[in-house]
């Protein structure tokens, strides 16, 4: 009898455990479904590594948090629009990036921007920003988005990137130079020094992309 009551007590413990590791916390199993039937079961590994890897970032520390949704993105394949959706500009969704495993460089810093705000940092202390990247001993420029996060308004922010993956402040980031800057709530242009605030975000890309969720 002992003997039968601790087999189903095993039975029972690891079931459990199977439940729990499997659990998705981050994303709906309808929404999970969806993925996979849509983009494949690649895609729905993609969108479990990011929910395993939200879960874990939620008691870490601050850096911690944004060193791991950057490190995160970063892996994802590089691909401009024309390539990708056969479009001159779109912006993907979050789990269209994951689920296509692919985009250019807004989609990095959209993805970042809303996972960082699902690990509990306010939007306010997000931007969005477009700029110009120039290329090192080159005359190659060309248009860029990155995703700054600023500790206090008015301090230097740190730049997350998919060309150079390392966490920075701006100021070390010479190749870059910021043009304006959103998120859900604003826009701000970039000036000389510092910027200023020119309105609430109307931009017909980010509404379109809001559209989508």
């Amino acid at each position: 009898m002992k003997k039968i009551l601790l087999i189903s007590f095993t039975i029972i413990s690891f079931s459990s455990i199977f439940l729990i590791a499997s659990k998705n916390f981050n994303i709906t199993d309808s929404q999970l479904n969806s993925i996979e039937r849509k983009y494949g079961s690649s895609a729905k590994t993609r969108v479990e590594a990011w929910d395993s890897m939200i879960e874990s970032s939620k008691n870490e520390s601050l850096l911690n948090k944004i060193k791991n949704v950057n490190d995160f993105f970063n892996q994802i394949t590089y691909k401009t629009d024309a390539a990708h959706w056969k479009q001159k500009d779109y912006w993907a969704t979050p789990f269209e990036f994951m689920g296509t495993g692919a985009g250019d460089c807004e989609d990095y810093a959209i993805a970042k921007y809303f996972s960082l705000i699902k690990l509990g940092i306010p939007d306010d202390k997000l931007r969005i920003t477009y700029v110009i990247y120039k290329k090192a001993n080159s005359r190659f420029e060309q248009a860029h988005m990155v995703l700054t996060y600023y500790h206090k308004i008015g301090v230097e922010p740190v730049v997350l990137d998919n060309i150079d993956k390392t966490l920075q402040v701006a100021s070390k980031r010479t190749d870059l130079k910021p043009v304006y800057s959103f998120n859900a709530s604003g826009l701000w242009q970039a000036k000389t020094k510092g910027e200023a605030r020119v309105g609430n975000n109307e931009l017909k890309s980010w509404k379109d992309l809001m559209s989508r969720f």
